[in-house]
């Protein structure tokens, strides 16, 4: 089959599955966007604030370097480069901080090249494509297993099975990574952290557990000063290796992965996707430079305050009528329903209807993306609702007030009534 017969095939087989990946329409995002936004990763709304915006043109204008950064870092090693890592390194109250250009790069170096030939990586079973494709790409490829989605008890059978089938984890003459998120982008629940360290402490006293937190959609939100989950929780000492991302929240781009000196060294020497590639522009510098004033001044807690507000505001509206509905109208998982859940800018809207529900949200003014498999595991469909801190208790009214309309259109005349005195 030539190649362009086997491209053409391979594109024609998920068309006829309806899972075919297009661009959407081109939109705008911002003060002048023509919806409302629920899908977007930028929960802090800094991309659209006027004021992030001249305190970031303001810091360009004093800037003595703007465009270009001139290569790779191993070739130019700026000042502003140096200054930034820093900083960072001061802030996240970590040993080392090395900048990547994106998530993706930093975790496919992180995951490619240092778990080594005899070690084993555990990961859990929803961690991002990144992180796969650095594991695929390591020493470790052979050793590689997943667990459950947040689940210790399967964390720690795995690790059991292991420990009884090699001596070395136990001596400590080998390394064993966990692969976790700390926020997860697309069922916005939280990893037990404290519990997992937990049982790295007491199952390897050696100190060869090594925790590894992709903390890109908990960055700015969670955390003195929006350092992240691990530093809400205390845990800096105890994490191996932290990823924060500069995309989200921050509205920036880039990435940087916070760790020891020596693993530091390693990754300047062995990640292919910071050594072979040109490092970001000094605009992106100055950007998350800007958007560190905004987590150190205060201004990125009061917006995650409202931000994380908005949680309760829709399941508030919501949950009283999620058990009238069919489920295959729509749900929200039970972790979400939780008293006890932990607020989340991110609301996965369970439904078998993801295109024609987010078509008809989009129709009204509620801009959302539907999620379906391969993205997410078969049967497990979603509307991802991504709150802002630029919405409004006004528009999370009128957005549930959509949902619930919405399903009554799927459901049988009779049940249609159950929900139709819906008061918001």
């Amino acid at each position: 089959m030539s190649l362009n017969a086997r491209l053409q095939a391979s594109l024609d087989s998920r068309r006829k599955r309806n899972i075919l990946r297009r661009l959407p329409e081109p939109t705008t995002v911002g003060p002048n966007s023509t919806g409302s936004d629920f899908y977007t990763n930028d929960y802090l709304s800094l991309a659209s604030s006027k004021s992030y915006h001249e305190r970031l043109l303001k810091k360009l204008q004093s800037s003595h370097a703007v465009a270009g950064s001139g290569g790779s870092r191993l070739l130019v090693n700026s000042t502003a480069h140096a200054t930034l890592e820093a900083r960072l390194a001061t802030f996240f109250q970590a040993p080392a901080a090395l900048l990547f250009n994106s998530g993706f790069d930093a975790n496919v170096g992180f995951f490619a090249c240092i778990p080594g030939e005899h070690d084993f990586v555990l990961y859990d079973e929803a961690i991002h494509a990144s992180v796969y494709d650095g594991m695929r790409a390591s020493r470790a490829r052979d050793s590689l297993y997943s667990f459950k989605h947040n689940s210790v008890e399967s964390l720690d059978r795995r690790l059991s099975d292991l420990m009884r089938s090699d001596p070395r984890i136990l001596d400590g003459t080998c390394s064993v990574f966990i692969a976790v998120e700390s926020l997860y982008s697309m069922d916005g629940d939280f990893a037990p952290l404290l519990d997992i360290v937990q049982l790295l402490e007491t199952s390897l006293p050696h100190g060869n557990g090594h925790l590894i937190v992709d903390e890109a959609h908990a960055t700015g939100i969670y955390g003195p000063e929006g350092r992240g989950l691990v530093a809400m929780l205390g845990l800096e000492k105890k994490v191996t290796t932290r990823l924060h991302t500069f995309g989200k929240a921050l509205a920036c781009t880039g990435a940087v992965l916070l760790t020891s000196p020596l693993i530091y060294s390693y990754l300047l020497n062995y990640a292919r996707p910071l050594i072979y590639t040109t490092a970001l522009n000094h605009a992106c510098i100055t950007a998350i430079d800007t958007s560190l004033d905004i987590l150190t001044d205060g201004t990125a807690t009061q917006l995650s305050t409202h931000l994380l507000n908005l949680f309760d505001t829709f399941l508030t509206k919501l949950a009283p009528f999620i058990k009238k509905l069919p489920p295959d109208v729509i749900h929200l998982p039970q972790n979400i329903l939780v008293p006890s859940a932990r607020a989340s800018p991110i609301i996965p809207v369970m439904t078998s209807k993801a295109r024609p529900l987010s078509a008809y949200l989009n129709e009204r003014g509620f801009l959302t993306r539907p999620i379906v498999w391969p993205t997410v595991p078969k049967g497990a469909d979603r509307v991802r609702i991504c709150l802002h801190a630029g919405n409004t208790v006004e528009e999370i009214d009128s957005l549930v007030g959509a949902l619930l309309a919405w399903a009554q259109t799927q459901m049988q005349p009779r049940a249609r009534g159950l929900i139709a005195d819906a008061k918001l």
